[in-house]
């Protein structure tokens, strides 16, 4: 047999597995980058390949673009792809020396004047974008861009001059949530379980647990759907579960949800797997390609979360 230079596989699941259809699916339909990742996270694959398959999408500011996160297209950097790619990263523990501080100068000329992060940057513009995120010239600051970054360079122990003022407004931000939505609470609860002043964020925490339960904005029972609300602006049908808020059991957020609840909300997930291996996308679908794109994603972030609970995968 041909040297492939890949490193040895595991021994092979048994074909009706949820591992093994997934892998199907992702060697049928993603891009380098996620075949990369799956196979680090499940087949004993090495980082640097994701490393490499990562720096197709870096540009010379130190930021991402590329499409890195297919919402939105186009080759300028911004900092929801940059957030995404802090993610891969941290996922393979490689978050932290030279290319870290290249995203961290990045970060810095992109900030908003409270030193946080918009959504968009509005270099996007005239470039295809999903029509449910708003260009703007003077974007606010924004805890759904801000909070997932900052919470990867803390878990990693990176210190910038950036992450001061940034980790400033995610506590604002985060200590002023009241009516809120289910994507501003798992970026909330991405930075909370990653912030350095545990007792601080154990309060916000408990309190934003309590605004889930009271807003209903975690489907509690899956098999009745049609009794939860959908957040204005979400796709039919777009709701999220315990699963959503606490992806591992070491998350303050799982503290929220009964063991019961939870076991309901990883059995709805792992019942989610499509007939071709892949799991769904909730979100609005704007453009063919998209959703292509982020079945991958969402797949392996799937194995990953039913993993950490202990479900069995194969």
């Amino acid at each position: 047999m041909a040297e492939t230079g890949a490193p040895p596989l595991p021994p092979t699941p048994p074909a009706h597995s949820p591992i093994f259809r997934a892998e199907q699916f992702v060697w049928l339909t993603a891009r380098v980058l996620e075949q990369r990742l799956f196979a680090y996270h499940f087949l004993n694959g090495a980082a640097d390949p994701v490393e490499t398959a990562l720096d197709a999408y870096r540009n010379e500011d130190g930021g991402y673009g590329h499409a890195l996160e297919p919402d939105l297209r186009g080759p300028v950097s911004q900092p929801l792809h940059t957030g995404h790619a802090l993610h891969v990263l941290d996922a393979i523990e490689r978050c932290g020396g030279q290319r870290v501080d290249r995203v961290c100068r990045y970060l810095t000329s992109v900030s908003t004047p409270d030193g946080a992060l918009p959504a968009i940057h509005p270099s996007q513009r005239g470039y295809p974008a999903a029509p449910f995120i708003p260009i703007v010239d003077d974007p606010p600051s924004s805890l759904l861009a801000t909070g997932p970054v900052v919470a990867s360079l803390h878990r990693n122990e990176v210190w910038h001059a950036w992450l001061f003022r940034a980790t400033d407004f995610c506590w604002q931000a985060v200590e002023s949530l009241e009516k809120t939505h289910p994507y501003e609470i798992e970026a909330a609860m991405a930075f909370l379980d990653s912030a350095p002043d545990r007792t601080r964020a154990e309060a916000a925490a408990d309190r934003l647990g309590r605004l889930v339960r009271e807003q209903r904005l975690a489907a509690l029972e899956p098999e009745n759907l049609d009794t939860y609300p959908v957040s204005p602006g979400y796709a039919p049908g777009e709701h999220h579960f315990p699963h959503d808020y606490a992806k591992t059991p070491r998350s303050l957020a799982r503290a929220w949800f009964t063991d019961d609840e939870m076991s309901r909300s990883l059995d709805h997930l792992t019942g989610e797997q499509q007939e071709d291996g892949g799991w769904p996308i909730h979100w609005r679908q704007w453009a063919p390609g998209t959703a292509l794109e982020a079945r991958p994603m969402v797949t392996i972030e799937a194995l990953r979360t039913l993993r950490a609970y202990g479900r069995h995968i194969g």
